[in-house]
């Protein structure tokens, strides 16, 4: 079992910055991959960023060059550093966390319960 608190949301101004936070505990050592998706609303829930456990990042082509995912496996702490931020930002921000099986862990996907970003313009 793994569980993700995430932190950091807000409401800021058109062309400001946040960085969400999302703190993972339980079987941390299972995780292989994490990730930052959101949701606005009436939308479906899209992609933001993702990590490997290497450090490989992939980001959708509406955030590249504006956000950066980032992770400390010492505190076990996912990060998205978001700058320069536009009104179409604005969503729950969800985090997620990858388990892949093997040597006592089980394959399975987490989530946190959301953080709110609201972008004015």
């Amino acid at each position: 079992q793994v569980q993700l608190v995430e932190s950091g949301g807000g409401l800021v101004q058109a062309g400001g910055s946040l960085r969400l936070s999302c703190a993972a505990s339980g079987d941390t050592i299972c995780i292989s991959a994490m990730g930052w998706y959101r949701q606005a609303p009436g939308k479906e829930r899209e992609v933001v960023a993702a990590i490997t456990g290497g450090g490989t990042t992939n980001y959708a082509d509406s955030v590249k060059g504006r956000f950066t995912i980032s992770r400390d496996n010492a505190k076990n702490t996912l990060y998205l550093q978001m700058n320069s931020l536009k009104p179409e930002d604005t969503a729950v921000y969800f985090c997620n966390a990858h388990t892949t099986g093997g040597f006592g862990c089980y394959t399975n996907d987490y989530w946190g319960q959301g953080t709110q970003v609201a972008v004015s313009s």
